[in-house]
């Protein structure tokens, strides 16, 4: 009889959907934030965020410490260099992005960090101000990916 009545709750937990795991609402924002100095890390954040962008999702990217360094127009070997298995580099898949209409910046500290301004970035990319990054991070409809 004890077993009978758990196995009824069990089902009618299950029925109420309190024993489903959760599908994910789909972000209508997306901020990715790239620290990671290593470039399979860095490329993989290049190839999840890309998916979101074909999904519909409005995306930005904030490159800060070592992820900034994809932004240089002279950077590292490691960031342009082609990866398996589709011969990709971080560096092109984040120049793909911005031709999409994805928005890029460094990290307001990265620069000066560097003792650099803005000519040492690739076209395009830009200085995040603190408040307008604040603001799309906290954004109710954005989720944050951090690498």
């Amino acid at each position: 009889m004890t077993r009978m009545i758990r196995t009824t709750a069990i089902a009618a937990l299950l029925g109420a959907g309190l024993g489903v795991p959760a599908v994910a609402d789909t972000a209508e924002k997306l901020v990715t934030v790239v620290t990671s100095e290593n470039p399979q890390t860095q490329l993989m954040a290049m190839v999840l965020t890309a998916q979101a962008v074909e999904q519909g999702t409005d995306t930005r990217i904030l490159l800060c410490g070592p992820g900034g360094d994809l932004a240089l127009i002279e950077a590292p070997e490691a960031a342009t260099a082609p990866q398996a298995p589709r011969d990709a580099s971080p560096q092109g898949m984040l120049q793909m992005l911005m031709a999409n209409g994805v928005t890029v910046e460094v990290c307001a500290i990265y620069l000066p960090g560097l003792g650099a301004d803005e000519s040492v970035l690739i076209e395009g990319v830009g200085v995040a101000q603190p408040p307008a990054m604040a603001g799309a991070m906290l954004d109710v409809d954005a989720r944050v990916w951090s690498f």
